[in-house]
C-alpha cells in the first residue's frame, strides 16, 4: 500500500511539473496533466499488483517506477496534444472573428 501512496504522489507532481513546462499551458487547465498522470498510474499500479509483480523477489520496483514513468509520460503526450490542437483552434476562431 505504501507503493500506492508514492506513487500518487510523486505522478501528480510530475503532471503539474510537465504542465509547468509547458510553453502553452495557459490552453488548458493545470490539473489535466497531473488527472491525465495520476489516472494512467493508478491504473498500472493497480495491474501490476493483480499480475503480481509487487510480491516477486527481484520485481518489486515494477510497481513503485513503471507507474510513475508511465503517467509522465503520458501526461507530457496529452499537453504536446491539447497545447498543438487548442492553439491551432484558437487561431482559427481568432482568424475566423477578425475577418467579420
Amino acid at each position: 500500500m505504501l507503493s500506492l501512496v508514492v506513487m500518487v504522489f510523486v505522478t501528480v507532481a510530475t503532471g503539474f511539473l510537465v504542465w509547468a513546462n509547458d510553453k502553452r499551458h495557459g490552453k488548458y487547465g493545470i490539473a489535466v496533466p497531473a488527472g491525465v498522470s495520476l489516472g494512467v498510474g493508478a491504473l498500472n499500479w493497480i495491474a501490476f499488483i493483480a499480475a503480481g509483480f509487487g510480491y516477486q523477489p527481484g520485481l518489486t520496483w515494477i510497481p513503485w517506477v513503471l507507474p510513475i514513468v508511465l503517467g509522465t509520460a503520458a501526461a507530457a503526450g496529452v499537453a504536446v496534444f491539447l497545447g498543438r490542437t487548442r492553439t491551432v483552434r484558437d487561431t482559427e476562431a481568432l482568424t475566423k472573428a477578425l475577418r467579420l
